[in-house]
């Protein structure tokens, strides 16, 4: 997959992209109520509003589902849209990168694209993060809960990857500490998912490891220096290389495992992955002993004189820390879940085939069981 998307990157980046808006009439731009009071976005707003007409949606909630994207469609003004822009979180930019199929000319229902109709065109587009975490500006998916059957499916085309993304750190520093911590943890399991997954690829493997360096380098700097700006970019830009790493190869145990966590009892995307993380990841490790050794050794004080394994061991303890350190939660017994819905649990996730098939080593029905199990420590005193 080619990712021929224009990144620009720094900041204050959004003061001048008015040239981006050339021979656009009408700018739909998608957001949602925290975002759209920003003064970077205000001033967006007001370049965008300058030179074309413009739409706004700012009623994206943070799990989106497919009756929301149908709610969108139905309240656009029946002028053609020529061009969608998204900013904000992962679920915004979703959002935005459906929008921009749907709304082109002769676009499939959205019905139809649940049901695995590929889009061949869109209308141009621009997506502009303000976390650092899913990555979406770079991947060509789109996730969507689906309450009726209580968890979330993606849908996948390299078509909705955007015309023009924006990296801009300032647009990240309102986010509170707790979501900097989880969608940066959600970036973490982009780049180690795909760099030990069974599709793993000479391409993916350099985006995940330039973004992992990255990574540990900034992100417990941007908690605790929440101005840093350098800091900042650098985690936009791990973010940015998870996506690039989805868009060549793909997660694996961690993402199959918190779709129906987020289906069923809603919980963030970002804390359902850091609850898994480590319990994951200590099942791969086996199978994965060398690249785990890799990534180990991109951590600021790592001690190159291990052997692999005992890195890769070390690497796993680091990811379980820094989901302490960051003050993520570790189990589901902190959240109010109980172990009742196991078999449920079980069952969904081991649904998620499109994911499940990239693992790096076998996985049974026992062993998602025994991942889960370890989410509940009141079970194993």
């Amino acid at each position: 997959m080619t990712i021929n998307s224009t990144v620009i990157a720094g900041y204050q980046a959004l003061s001048d992209i008015g040239y981006l808006l050339q021979n656009h009439r009408h700018v739909l731009l998608v957001t949602d109520k925290n975002i759209v009071g920003i003064p970077a976005v205000q001033t967006l707003i007001q370049q965008i509003g300058s030179r074309a007409t413009l739409s706004i949606v700012d009623s994206v909630p943070p799990e989106p589902s497919q009756h929301d994207v149908a709610a969108i469609m139905a309240s656009l003004p029946g002028k053609k849209v020529d061009m969608v822009a998204g900013v904000g979180g992962g679920s915004v930019l979703d959002v935005a990168k459906l929008l921009s199929v749907l709304c082109a000319e002769d676009a499939p229902s959205l019905e139809a694209l649940l049901a695995g109709e590929k889009p061949l065109r869109r209308t141009a587009s621009l997506l502009i993060p303000t976390t650092a975490g899913t990555g979406s500006e770079a991947t060509p998916n789109a996730i969507l809960a689906i309450p009726e059957k209580e968890t979330k499916v993606g849908i996948i085309s390299p078509v909705m990857l955007p015309d023009y993304v924006v990296l801009a750190p300032e647009l990240t520093t309102s986010m509170p500490a707790h979501i900097a911590s989880s969608t940066g943890i959600d970036a973490l399991c982009h780049l180690i998912e795909c760099f030990t997954a069974t599709v793993a690829n000479p391409v993916s493997d350099n985006y995940a490891l330039i973004g992992m360096k990255k990574l540990f380098a900034s992100l417990e700097k941007t908690i605790a220096e929440p101005d840093n700006l350098a800091a900042r970019l650098d985690m936009l830009w791990a973010s940015y290389y998870g996506g690039a790493a989805i868009a060549h190869a793909g997660t694996h145990l961690v993402h199959a495992m918190s779709y129906p966590l987020g289906g069923k009892y809603h919980l963030p995307h970002g804390v359902a992955n850091a609850i898994l993380l480590a319990p994951c990841m200590r099942f791969v490790r086996p199978a994965a002993v060398s690249k785990f050794a890799q990534a180990y050794d991109l951590l600021p004080n790592a001690d190159t004189s291990l052997s692999e394994e005992a890195k890769s061991v070390a690497l796993v303890d680091y990811f379980a820390a820094l989901v302490r350190r960051l003050k993520l939660p570790a189990s589901l017994d902190e959240l109010g879940i109980n172990a009742d819905h196991l078999p449920y649990l079980v069952e969904a996730a081991l649904d998620v085939q499109r994911l499940m098939k990239n693992v790096p080593c076998a996985v049974s029905a026992d062993d998602v069981r025994k991942v889960y199990l370890t989410l509940f420590p009141t079970l194993n005193p």
